[in-house]
């Protein structure tokens, strides 16, 4: 039995604790944000915050989570209810198939968890192992640039707490 927080709700599996966590997320907790692109970590389609850290999800076995918590795509925001990130991808409509677009996000909310102060340089880097076929890059690097300035402007808003 693999006892997994995803998305601050704990789930106890019976699953073989070697199972890439991309399949405990799509095949028996039914979470089909991340995607299997190349099963190899080379495309962060199936890219998930485990932790602080974004992660392949399709190279790490549920046994080395260590009962770390999982956020998922699924765990961020709503339709009727964006997460800052998800609003900035679709005000600047950075998505086109679409099929990248929770890796993307989610590995730059891992980043606004561990330094919200990026800059584009910093952002770029980050995003760097995340590939997308369509070549939208350019409004995807734009959105998280504006997010984070959106995001900044609001922690630093008058009556903010900091």
């Amino acid at each position: 039995m693999i006892t997994l927080s995803v998305n601050g709700v704990e789930h106890n599996l019976d699953i073989d604790s070697t199972m890439p966590l991309l399949y405990a997320l799509r095949n028996h907790l039914k979470l089909n944000g991340a995607k299997y692109g190349c099963g190899l970590g080379q495309c962060g389609a199936c890219t998930v915050v485990v932790g602080e850290r974004a992660v392949f999800s399709c190279l790490i076995p549920v046994s080395a989570l260590k009962n770390r918590p999982v956020l998922t795509i699924e765990g961020l925001g709503k339709i009727d209810n964006p997460s800052p990130l998800q609003k900035a991808f679709i005000d600047k409509q950075a998505a086109q198939c679409g099929y990248c677009i929770a890796g993307m996000i989610m590995r730059a909310q891992a980043l606004l968890g561990q330094k919200p102060a990026a800059t584009e340089i910093e952002i770029r880097e980050h995003m760097q192992p995340n590939l997308c076929r369509c070549g939208t890059h350019m409004r995807i690097i734009s959105a998280i640039v504006e997010a984070f300035q959106k995001m900044r402007e609001k922690n630093n808003a008058p009556g903010a707490s900091t």
